[in-house]
Formats: structure tokens, sequence, C-alpha cells
């Protein structure tokens, strides 16, 4: 254990990947199923990234979360499984391996279905599973052995079973209806894949001519009526032009007094043969905005269609798949949507029929997979009925059966969970569960079936087809928490290991993935899947904003890892673009970054992890600070270096499960800190709030353990200072030994590489598993709490720190030692002092042990005095600080004072600031003045002081 073994600083390369090489190794992660294995059980559920990813910033906030968990649930002795796993990712996958064949030249349809599907498995086999190498490097501890692919066989069978039991239980149906269609990608999306964005746009206004009244851009009009009424025609506006070519009516409200007279009249379509009748609709139309004349789409608007079914209207579908114009648009057809438009809008004007357009603030649908405009669009799919499932999901959360942290989003669930629409499930894809339904082609009856029929269990006929479509990705998602542990089987993993403790996830998910697992646990298996929900924030980059490409400030986590140059983190965010252009937007995004040279240092998982540690989970931004990374890796840093230097007075010291007897105060004191730091970790780590765990482990071991207990432990243990064996220093080998191991074991869920290393040379108790991960974790009892051992510190303490401050504001070299004399009243305090007088000679480094006396007396010449916990700290000044130098001090601290009180009272002065200001913010401001104004009184005093001093 000498000190030779470790190197003098921590280095990130030389320790992590050899320790994780050994957990897996030694199989530290792994869950057992054995229903002899009587440990609690704790189960989290990983959400599993997709197949096409790579690691973002997302992906290593939600694994050091969660890897924090298990691993301290390990350490707590729990039956510990981390399930992990991949998704399919239908939408996404498909694009990306049809990109690959645009490059070739080709497409899906040039390889045909079957030949396709065994393309995107080939790409699945080299480039799937990359995310689960990176999730290692960041110390994830899940159970790899069982780590589960959606598509996998025995998840298959778990998709298809749920789907036949919907079905048959009429859950699940098929029906033609309005749908939100990706031209891009030519598939239907479910309401929540889609992302409504505001955008500006154009109101546009164009006439329809009344039928028989007189042809088009007639002159003739009524304006007693209406502007945008006359006997000839009736303005209406809209931000689609080209949907015009599918509209089967006008609505105008019932009772507005411009349109009466136009009541059950018919318009004649400006470019079709086709006559729209004018309908009257109270729910639709809205008097007030535009012309309070609604073109009636029913094909191509939700809000449309809900009318056309109102009012019987034809549903007329003017486009194709892709996005071009079918035979309907008549001399439109075959042009792509947005051409269209414009050309629509060109021909009404050839006609005389364009009535102006003003700017318009609009929303836009976009494809939440690749960003495409949505189009509404007629069409047959299959979808789930949403209330019966959304109802006891609902009720789980209302009576406290699952718990959602933050308990804010408790609201949203219940109001999206209220107001749930059905799902529209079927995806018109190749990569996916295809639909276990079956068409025969010599009756048309269609079956759903668990296995594949050979023939028509009507007719009895051989030529079936099954259903082209497959099945949304969520869908097979959200069986996770129960068909990842073998379902529908009922195996020992799902007797042992369902439901689940917790659930931890971003909290952009909570419908897409939460709330399924919700319903379909509770369906399937009675029970929800999980206890708690915890919900997370997204990480964003310095400035707030969120993380995107286009932006510049991606940072890849193993970037911060590793060590990367700036030029190639964004080189990654914006290949080819220009190098100056794209580190403007880089430093723009993280402002710390122009205080960190050319690029990331390699600050290593564990300083990663800690950062992300450190902001609260339940935030919904987290601002990203490589700054903040940096100081971790210093923080690291300063473990590594606290073990080292206490490794050589650690040989021959006894580490027990029980803590040593302590009987020093500064050895009370050090455990009692730990207790105290160990009771905020575990709620901390208990309410999901990670960050008042990880920042209470901070201070304790650099501004308790580091700064405060291993100083003052050096007159103790150090020859050089002197010290002597002895009970003492026995007494204090074995706290100090006892205090850093259990710190280590404490910090290990936060980072586990360095903490395993250093453990690992410790002086531990006898029996200690084979890794820290199977270590017990140090609960509060580890360390008893000691208030009186605490009070009496705090006065040594805060004499200690008066006495630095003097020296500090002073100006003392050093490596000066300064004379010190203490005064109090009451003989407890003096004797607390006397007996704590070398702790207080070494911090302060005097010249002898301090004077210590009753209080009374003038203020020596030449000293200094601060009055702190009821003790006059006085420190002498003579011979250490020329007169003429403190005096020009002096001179400038009032200067700099006087400035800042004429600042201040200016600003109070203000009406504008005096009236409008917050009641706080004013109130502030005047104690801050209070104390400038006492701070130039105490400058003034101290100008007698530079006198003395000569």
């Amino acid at each position: 254990m000498s000190t030779a073994e470790l190197a003098k600083a921590y280095e990130p390369k030389d320790v992590e990947p050899r320790w994780y090489a050994y957990w897996v190794e030694h199989n530290v992660f792994a869950a057992n199923p054995d229903p002899a294995d009587t440990r609690p059980v704790y189960v989290l559920p990983m959400p599993p990234p997709n197949v096409t990813g790579s690691l973002h910033m997302g992906h290593a906030l939600f694994v050091t979360l969660e890897d924090v968990l298990t691993r301290w649930h390990r350490m707590r002795g729990f039956n510990t499984l981390w399930q992990p796993g991949i998704d399919h990712a239908g939408i996404a996958t498909q694009t990306v391996v049809e990109r690959q064949l645009r490059r070739e030249g080709k497409s899906r349809h040039d390889l045909g279905r079957a030949a396709f599907i065994e393309r995107v498995w080939q790409w699945k086999a080299e480039s799937g599973g990359r995310i689960a190498l990176q999730q290692r490097e960041l110390g994830a501890s899940p159970d790899w052995p069982r780590s589960k692919f959606t598509m996998d066989a025995d998840m298959s069978r778990a998709v298809r079973e749920a789907f036949v039991r919907l079905f048959e239980q009429e859950l699940i149906y098929r029906d033609t209806r309005l749908v939100h269609w990706d031209c891009e990608a030519q598939t239907v999306l479910s309401n929540l894949e889609v992302e409504n964005e505001e955008s500006n746009g154009e109101l546009f206004e164009f006439a329809y001519p009344i039928a028989g009244g007189g042809g088009f851009g007639g002159e003739a009009r009524d304006n007693e009526r209406s502007p945008q009424a006359s006997n000839d025609e009736l303005v209406v506006a809209t931000t689609r032009p080209e949907t015009m070519l599918g509209d089967t009516a006008v609505a105008v409200h019932p009772d507005d007094p411009r349109y009466k007279h136009l009541h059950g009249k018919f318009l004649q379509h400006p470019f079709l043969d086709r006559k729209v009748p004018i309908i009257t609709d109270a729910i639709l139309v809205d008097p007030k905005f535009g012309t309070g004349a609604v073109k009636v789409t029913p094909a191509h608007d939700f809000n449309d269609h809900e009318t056309g079914k109102r009012h019987k209207l034809e549903m007329i579908s003017i486009m194709n798949k892709d996005g071009t114009l079918n035979a309907e648009a008549g001399p439109f057809a075959g042009m792509e949507r947005f051409a269209a438009r414009k050309a629509v809008k060109k021909a009404l004007d050839e006609k005389g029929l364009v009535r102006g357009s003003k700017n318009h603030t609009l929303v836009l649908p976009r494809s939440e997979r690749n960003g495409s405009i949505v189009e509404p669009m007629i069409s047959t799919q299959w979808f789930v009925k949403m209330k019966p499932l959304a109802g006891p999901a609902l009720a789980a959360v209302r009576h406290g059966h699952v718990k959602i942290i933050p308990e804010d989003w408790t609201k949203t669930y219940e109001h999206w969970m209220t107001n749930i629409l059905d799902w529209c499930i079927s995806r018109q894809l190749w990569w996916g569960h295809r639909i276990p339904a079956f068409y025969c082609d010599a009756c048309g009856h269609m079956m759903v079936t668990r296995e594949d029929p050979a023939a028509c269990e009507k007719c009895g006929g051989d030529k079936l087809r099954q259903d082209e479509d497959v099945l949304d990705t969520w869908f097979s998602s959200g069986l996770w928490p129960f068909s990842t542990l073998g379902w529908p089987n009922d195996t020992e993993m799902l007797r042992k290991f369902y439901p689940a403790s917790d659930l931890e996830t971003g909290y952009d998910i909570l419908f897409f993935w939460v709330a399924r697992m919700m319903m379909m646990g509770i369906h399937f298996m009675g029970v929800p899947p999980f206890k708690r929900i915890l919900l997370h924030g997204m990480v964003v980059d310095e400035t707030g904003d969120k993380m995107s490409k286009v932006k510049g400030n991606v940072i890849d986590p193993l970037d911060l890892v590793h060590g990367a140059a700036f030029d190639a983190v964004v080189e990654k965010t914006l290949p080819g673009a220009p190098r100056e252009e794209s580190l403007k937007k880089f430093k723009k995004a993280y402002p710390s970054a122009s205080q960190m040279g050319a690029g990331f240092s390699a600050y290593g998982a564990d300083a990663l992890r800690f950062t992300l540690s450190t902001y609260s989970p339940q935030a919904r931004r987290i601002p990203l600070s490589p700054k903040k990374i940096e100081g971790n890796r210093h923080f690291c840093n300063k473990i590594w270096n606290a073990v080292r230097y206490s490794l050589p007075y650690l040989e021959g010291a006894r580490v027990g499960r029980e803590p040593p007897l302590a009987t020093t105060l500064t050895n009370r004191w050090i455990l009692s800190r730990l207790g105290a730091a160990l009771e905020t970790t575990k709620r901390g780590l208990d309410e999901f709030r990670l960050d008042d765990a990880a920042l209470a482990l901070y201070h304790f071991f650099w501004g308790e353990l580091c700064d405060w207990y291993l100083e003052l432990t050096k007159p103790v243990l150090n020859p050089s200072a002197g010290a002597v064996q002895g009970p003492e220093q026995d007494e204090t080998k074995d706290v100090l030994a006892y205090v850093i191991e259990a710190s280590i074991r404490a910090l290990h869920p936060f980072i586990p590489y360095i903490t395993e290393e250093l453990w690992q040379r410790l002086p531990r108790p006898s029996g200690a598993p084979k890794s820290i991960a199977l270590a017990a974790y140090p609960e509060s009892g580890t360390a008893p709490r000691d208030e009186d051992a605490e009070r009496e510190m705090g006065v040594v303490m805060a004499v200690i720190s008066a006495a630095r401050t003097i020296r500090s504001e002073h100006e003392v070299h050093p490596g000066a030692e300064v004379p010190l004399l203490l005064r109090a009243d009451g003989e407890a305090t003096l004797s607390l002092l006397r007996a704590e007088a070398r702790a207080i000679k070494t911090l302060v480094k005097t010249a002898a042990e301090p004077g210590i006396e009753a209080r009374g007396g003038a203020r020596p010449k030449g000293a200094v005095m601060s009055v702190t916990a009821g003790v006059d700290v006085l420190v002498d000044l003579r011979g250490l600080v020329e007169g003429a130098k403190e005096a020009a001090r002096i001179e400038r601290e009032i200067k700099k004072t006087e400035k800042d009180v004429a600042a201040l009272e200016k600003k109070l002065s203000l009406p504008s600031f005096a009236e409008k200001a917050p009641p706080e913010v004013v109130a502030e401001s005047r104690s801050q003045l209070d104390e400038l104004k006492k701070k130039r009184v105490a400058l003034e005093e101290a100008k007698s002081l530079a006198a003395e001093l000569g």
C-alpha cells in the first residue's frame, strides 16, 4: 500500500478499461432468478436505445442516473436487474438502410421485401450494438448477457401474442379514417409522432364564384351585405391553397348576417366540374377570423373531416402517398404538393380570383422522425382502443400504486390519459413486426392468428396474403418490462423480476413509452409494470438551447471521456462547414469553453458521470458546462491524492464493520460529519435527488475530509511534524482508514472506476468481496452523529478560519509564522481552545502555541482582531507587514468601498428602482449598503493599526 503503487495523478485511460473487463469477467452485474435467492429485488428496465444510434448526451445522462441507482441497490444487498436492450427503431432504421441503397442507385423496391429485410439484418449485425459498447465505456452495469433486441425471436412471439389477444378482446380494430401521413417515409404516424412547430406563413384569400352568379371575377358586389360576399362570389382564406382541389363545401356561421343570403346555395369550383355547397356550421366557423367563410376539405384536414362527417360531405383525397397530386386534382395531377401550391395560386390569379394575402403565424405538423411536413390523409389502418386500457393505468397513479417523480408530471399524465385518442399502430414499412393478419384471396375473409395459417378457416382456400404493414415501434416497446422476462411464458425471471421497481427515463417519452407500458403491463400482467416513474430533463447547451447539429452545439460524450480538440468536436456536428464559423457557434453555446484552450482533456467517464449527477435530474433543462466537467476531473484527482497521501499512514490500521472508538475531538468530529453526509446521500438517492446525494459526498470529501481532517491529522501521523507513536496515533490511523474506505464505497455508484482502483488498495474489513461493486453501501449508521463534537469543532474551525482570513487580507507571506492570541469568556471555551491548541497552531501556522486567556484588556499594539464564535482572535502583524504598505492597502480598500457605496446609494435613490424593483431586490441592495458602510468604518479604524506597524 505504498504511494509508489499509485501514480502521482489519476489517469482514467490507465484505469477504466482494466476494471470494466474485471467486472465483466467476474459477472459482477448478474441478476439471479433462482427462487431460493431471498434477497430483496430491485429492477430497472433500461430504455432501449435505437439500433441506429450512437451515444449522445441524453444517453449519457440516463446511463449515469440509472447506473447510480443500480449500483447503489446492488451494494445494499438487492438482487438487482438492470435490463439492457436495443430497439429495432422501425422508421429510423429503414431510413438509414434506404439511404445506403440510394447511394448505390437502388431503392428497397428494387430488392424486394425479403431481400431488403435481409439487408437490414446484415446492417444490424455490422452496426447494431455500437451504443451498448459505448455504454460500457461510461461504466454502465446492466446484466449484459440478458440483453434483448426487440426483433429477437422470443420478443417477436410476445408481440404477436399481445396483438392477437387484443384483437380477440376487440381492442384492436381496422378502420378507414383521417390520419397523419409522412410523405417522405410514406407511412402513417401516430399523433405522438407529430411535432407541431410554430412557423411564419401566409393567409391566402381567393374567391369562389357563386354557381350561376355571373362568371369568374365578376365585378358586381352587394357591399351592403359584405365585401367578402356578393351575388357573384364568396371569399375564403387558407394557408394551404392546393387543398382547395379537394374542397367539398364552404362553411359559414349560421348567425353571420353577411352570409345569410347564401345559405343553401352552391359555388362553382374554378378548376373542376364540381358544385361546392355553402353550409352553415357553428362549430367549425369563427366569424371573426379571416373572411368568416371557411373552405372545407374533409380528406385533408382534421377539423374539416369532423365537419364532413357532420354534414355527410364527400371526402375527396387529392394526394398520393409520396405527396404528389392524384387524378382528383384535375389539371394539377402529378405535381409535387408544394409545387402545386404555387401553381394553384398562379392559376387563381390568372382567373382573377385572388383577393390578397397577409402574413400569418401558423402551426406546421412535422414528422418527429425526419422533420418532413405531415399531411392529413384518408387511409385504412389498424388501431388500438385506448380508453379501456387507459382507465386502469390512470387509476394506478391516482390511487398511489405508481408514483411519478417529479410529481408535477402527474397532472400532465392525467390530462393525456383522460383525453386519450385511439392509437394508430400500423406502419407502411418493411422493417418491423409484421401485423399477423391474413387475407384470403378466394373469399376475402381476414384472420388474425398466432401462427401463420396454411389455409383459410372459412373457405379452406390456400391463397393467403399477410398484411403488408408492420407495427409501430412503440407497440413492442410497450411490452418491454415483461416481454424481456420471457412473457407469455411463465418463467422464473418473470416471477422474480416483474413488476420493476423503478422506470427512469426522459420526460419527453412519458406518453410515447411510459404510459403505453403502464397500459400494457396492467392489461397483460394484472399489475403496473413499475412502482415509481422517475423522469429526468433534457440535456441542453450551456446557454439553455436544445442540442442540434444545425446549431453546432452537439457534444459526443466520448469526446469528453477520451479528450478531443474543439476542431474535431465541431467537425462531427457541422462537417465541411467553415472552421471559424463552426468554432464561433460552438463557443457561443459553451461560453466556458473559451477558457479551456483548444479542446477537452481526457476527463474520463467518472468526471462526466459525477458532473451529470450534480445537476437536478428533475429540472426540465440540464445545461451542460464543460468547465464543470473539468472541475470534477479535479475532484477525481483530489480523491486520488487524498488516498495516495493517506496510504503510508494506514499500515497496520484496523478496519472493521463498526466504526472505531474515537476519543479525540478531531476523530469524533470526522466520524459525525461522515454520518451526516451519508444521511443526506441516502435521502437524495431515495427521493431521486441524485444531485443532493452527489454534492453531499463532494462537500464532505473535499471540504471536510481533505481540507480539514487530513490537515488536522498531520501533527499526529507525520513524523516530520513531530508525531510520536501512541494510542492517539493508533486511533487516528484507524479512524482515517475507516472514513476513507467508507467514503470510497459511498462514492462508488457515482464514480465507479476510480473508487474500485483505490478501494482495492485500502485496508478493508475481513471477508470483503472481490469488487467494491459488491461491497456493502455505507448507510447512515456507518458513523454515529456527535452533536457535541460538531459544535466544539465548529468553534475551533471558526477560530482557525478567522486567523487565516487575517493573514490573507493583510497579505502575510504564506511561509511566515504569526503570533496568535485567543480570548474568550467561560472556562468551557477556554478549555476547548487549550485542548486544541496544537491543531490551531498547525493550521494557522503560528510561531508558538497560541496564547489563550480570558477576555479583557485593550487590543495589543500591532494586533488585528476578529471576533468569531464568542472568541476574540488577535494576530500580531508587527514585523510581518510594513506599515506604509498596509496604509496604502487600506486607502485602496477605502476608495473602492466608497465607490461601491456611492453606486448603491445612487441606485437606491432612483424612483425607477426603489418603486419598480421587486421588494426582495431592494432589501438586498439596502443590506449590501449597510455592510459596505460598516466595512468603511472598520477600514478607518484600521488606519491606526498601520501606524502601529511602523
